[in-house]
Formats: C-alpha cells, structure tokens, sequence
C-alpha cells in the first residue's frame, strides 16, 4: 500500500531563517531580526530580556541568512531537481506590511512572493505557506505591545487578506501559525511579547494565544469565503511526553505536559477551549479577555488538518530528585536512558514519530501533515569536498519507516512530509550556521562568513530517489 500516489514529499523553511535581505524592497524591521547570536539570544527569545531595535554590538544571522531573498531561483531549481511536490515556506509581514499598521501593503515586498511562488509552480511544486512563522513587525510591538493586544487580530486579518486575495489562484495550502505552543516557551520570538517585572507573565501568555486563536479563526473564516478550495491547517511543535516510570505521579504529570500543548490544537481542531484549560486558568487565576463573539468565531471556524513539526519525544517525571535532563528543542526534558541524541542534546526517537502520529489522528481525526522533521549536525566536507551525511539519511530512513507504519498498519491520514531545513539554515533555537538540517550545503559559518555558495549533499540524492520511489526505496 505505502503513501497516497498524490502524497506531497518536500521540504519547509522560514522567511526569517533563509530569507535574509532584512531592510531589501521596503521591508521593515521584525522581532525576529533582533534575534542575535550568543548567549543573549534566549534571553530576548523569552521576553526576558527587552530588546527592541539592532545593537551594533550583536551579530543578527537572520540580516543575511543564506541570501535566498537573491538566491531562490537556483535552490528552487535544486528542490525541483530532487523532485519537491510541496515546498513550505513563510512570507515575512513586514515584507508585506513593513510597519504592520499601514493600511496599503508594500508592493515590493509582495512583487518578491510572485517570484517565488511562480518559480515554485514553474516546476509543479505546490507552495505551502506560512502565514507567521514567529514573525511581528516591530511597528506592531510599539503600537500594541504585540500580541498582548486585541488589535493585533485586525491586523494579522488585513495581512492575510492580502495574501489570499493575490493568491487565490496559486496557492491551496495554508498554515495560520507556526509551532502556536512555542508562545508558552518564547514568547516574544513567537508572539513579539516583552515582560515588565509587574506582569502576570501566564496570563499575558495565554491572552495572546487567545488572540492568536481567534485571528486563526477569523482568518479561516476569510479564505473559505475567498476561495473555498483553499486548505487551512495549524501547527504545533509535538512530540510525546512519556513518564519515567510507571508510577501513577509520573503518567499523570506526562498526560499534563502534553495537554499543554494540545490545548491550542484542541481549539483550533474542535472550536472550543477543552474543560482541563479552564480548570487550568480558575486555579491559577487567569483572566482573559475572552467575548462571546470569540466563542462562535472558534467554534465555527475550525482548520481541515493537523500540521506538526517533531523531532523528538519528551520525558518527565513527577520526583524532584530526578533531574538529569537534555536539550531536546526548547521544551525541557529528561534525558531517556533508551535513546541516543544528536549533538546539540535532542534525542533520536523515530517510534516516537508513529506514537505522536497515532495520538494526534486518534484525537482529532482529521488528516495530518508533517511539515518539519530533521538533524540538526555539523556537515564537514571530506577530502574530496563532498559531503558525506550518511547520519542525516538513516536519521531521516529510520523517522520515515516510522511514518510509513503510522498509515500503512495503523491507518493514519497523512497528506504529506516536508523536512525541515531542506537547505541549509540559521538556525531558530542557537542562531548557528553550523547546526545544519539540509540536504544542499550553503557556504556560510557562524559568524557570517563564506561565499553563499550551494552544494548537494549526499542526502540529496537519497531523497530524490526517496522521492521518485513514494517512499519505497528508502
């Protein structure tokens, strides 16, 4: 049986993560163009420390990145020759709205996503774009505060008017947010939000989910009535919580952990906020801004699939004695004796893909779409200049049997697979070059250095014929 025959195998990335040209064609300044290497980094991540226009002192590796803004006909041309049916990519609001309040948008900026996307379709791939992957034009966090205010729905509404009106004929495939969960974790990387020390940082936390929430909904809402054929999925960053052990405290604390997360696709998927959050808000006291008009706008605009990025699964345990932990991606995690980790600590668990795959189906029922999935590793050219990433191949083999089982044996609905970082990127959580995830090298290190140039790796001929095959010869 294997993968559906019209099954969309390809590979994502974000504006801010490749795009670079940061002040190019009239885009404007964004929360994710102050994101700089170091140790700082987190630091303005998490809201905890302010940070609201570049300090000559910071390298920002987003400014550049790896130059697609001038190089994305040759790696669109590469993808194509892997044989990319689908390729997930961002659109930067402030490329489109430089300030965000403007009420006309920016022409040139919208002239660059014509470009891209008719390349994309130039060679039959189809666009799957992201509204906002952790993308708010600082004009934004001035005026409102980010998405601490209500205002910010209007606003995400206009933008993604634009965007579907001028594609209506071009691009099917639509995601609202990016990894929506991430807000609880990074919160002014995912929602532009910066703490004063007087702040009731959850409840601000999860008014701006709310508002996220229904933007989501409302903008549903909108491309249905633009085009009804369009498909509307959310996101979230996923992967199992298991317990440490089977004590009762400990599944009981790794059911909360992933309830945490499916709260915002429990809205997005069932249109209403599920009765554990609202315990949850009564006992920790938090009050939202929360109108009945929120209630019919959510209830009656819920997405067609589930779209997840996973890289790992998660442990917890419910004993404050435990406590050897790892990286594993931002979410805190204990470190699984049973698995081995790639060398930034995230832990390599490919059944765990099938586990989360099966939970998500069985909770939603609703077709799922894996849009990011990958290894993060350092890639060194060998004597002979090649790249060798025989690690990034079995990593990739071993998550795609798991997905292969996941519909093959236990029935899951998947539409399709998109790797993460399908060419080299920055990346998102360290702001390195060095952590790469694609199957095409681009010659550029940590510091900005290097001349840009693209090179296949070896990876990159296995996935074409992963490809060619529909996942048969993997």
């Amino acid at each position: 049986m294997g993968f559906r025959k019209d099954f969309l195998w390809g590979g994502a990335t974000a504006a801010n993560q490749c795009e670079g040209g940061y002040q190019e064609g009239g885009r404007g300044l964004a929360n994710v163009d102050l994101m700089p290497t170091g140790e700082d980094r987190w630091k303005i991540a998490t809201g905890d420390m302010k940070h609201v226009k570049p300090d000559e002192k910071y390298f920002y590796p987003g400014h550049e990145a790896i130059d697609m803004y001038h190089h994305y006909k040759e790696d669109i041309a590469l993808f194509a020759e892997m044989g990319f049916k689908c390729y997930r990519f961002s659109i930067a609001w402030s490329r489109v709205f430089p300030l965000g309040t403007e009420e006309k948008a920016n022409e040139e900026g919208l002239k660059f996503y014509d470009g891209l996307i008719d390349e994309c379709l130039k060679y039959n791939i189809k666009p799957l774009v992201t509204i906002c992957h952790f993308d708010v034009p600082m004009g934004l966090v001035e005026a409102f505060g980010g998405w601490k205010s209500r205002k910010m729905i209007d606003a995400f509404v206009k933008f993604s008017k634009v965007l579907f009106e001028r594609y209506k004929d071009k691009v099917e495939y639509w995601l609202t947010f990016n990894e929506i969960n991430m807000i609880l974790h990074a919160p002014f990387m995912g929602a532009g939000l910066v703490f004063n020390e007087e702040d009731n940082r959850e409840e601000m936390k999860y008014q701006a989910a709310h508002y996220e929430l229904v933007a989501s909904a409302r903008v549903t809402k909108l491309a249905k009535e633009i085009n009804p054929n369009f498909k509307i999925g959310c996101m979230l960053a996923a992967g199992n919580t298991y317990a440490n052990t089977s004590n009762p405290q400990d599944v009981f604390q790794s059911l909360e952990k992933d309830r945490e997360n499916f709260f915002f696709i429990d809205v997005q998927s069932r249109g209403e906020y599920p009765a554990y959050a609202l315990k949850f808000f009564e006992r920790e006291k938090i009050h939202l801004d929360f109108l009945m008009e929120d209630k019919k706008v959510l209830r009656e605009n819920t997405v067609d699939f589930i779209s997840f990025s996973y890289y790992s699964s998660r442990l917890t345990s419910a004993d404050p004695e435990v406590s050897k932990s790892t990286e594993g991606n931002v979410f805190a995690t204990l470190r699984n004796p049973y698995l081995k980790a790639s060398e930034w600590g995230w832990q390599i668990d490919p059944l765990g893909l099938r586990i989360t795959m099966n939970t998500l189906y069985d909770r939603y029922q609703k077709p799922l779409f894996i849009v990011e999935n990958g290894l993060g590793a350092v890639d060194i050219p060998d004597q002979n200049g090649e790249i060798c990433d025989d690690y990034r191949i079995e990593y990739l083999k071993e998550h795609m049997k798991a997905m292969r089982d996941a519909v093959d044996i236990d029935g899951v609905e998947l539409w399709g697979y998109t790797s993460w970082g399908c060419i080299d990127l920055v990346s998102a959580s360290t702001g390195e070059m060095k952590k790469r995830y694609g199957f095409i090298y681009v010659d550029r290190d940590n510091e900005g250095n290097g001349t840009l140039k693209r090179q296949k790796k070896k990876s990159f001929h296995w996935y074409k014929e992963v490809i060619h095959s529909n996942g048969e010869n993997l």
